[in-house]
């Protein structure tokens, strides 16, 4: 299993940034390469620049720990993925201030194929 993590500080509350997040729909305002969503449930399927859709399973919504978690499902060649995203208030009232931590657990490892 493969694991990445990385992190974005936002010079925005973490009310702001939750709002964008938690819309499964909004990520094509956010996330690079995506040109079209739509919802049949809980499965989102993205498209991608290239023409590909990407079918994913909405895992976890927590409006309270503000954590959204989602699963590829096809038609990529993985056998587990689950990414999560996290949004954490360090910010202070004068200055509102989020760090959103994404991460992603993915079989087969990507690098085993180079």
């Amino acid at each position: 299993m493969a694991t990445s993590r990385s992190q974005v500080r936002i010079n925005r509350s973490p009310d702001d940034v939750w709002a964008v997040l938690r819309d499964p729909m909004r990520i094509v305002e956010w996330f690079p390469g995506i040109t079209g969503v739509s919802m049949d449930g809980d499965v989102r399927t993205i498209v991608m620049a290239s023409g590909l859709p990407v079918h994913e399973d909405i895992v976890t919504i927590d409006h309270r720990l503000r954590r959204f978690q989602y699963k590829i499902t096809g038609p990529l060649p993985v056998n587990f993925h689950l990414a999560t995203m996290d949004v954490i208030d360090i910010g202070t009232p004068d200055a509102p201030e989020s760090l959103l931590v994404y991460s992603t657990e993915i079989v087969p490892d990507p690098m085993s194929f180079v």
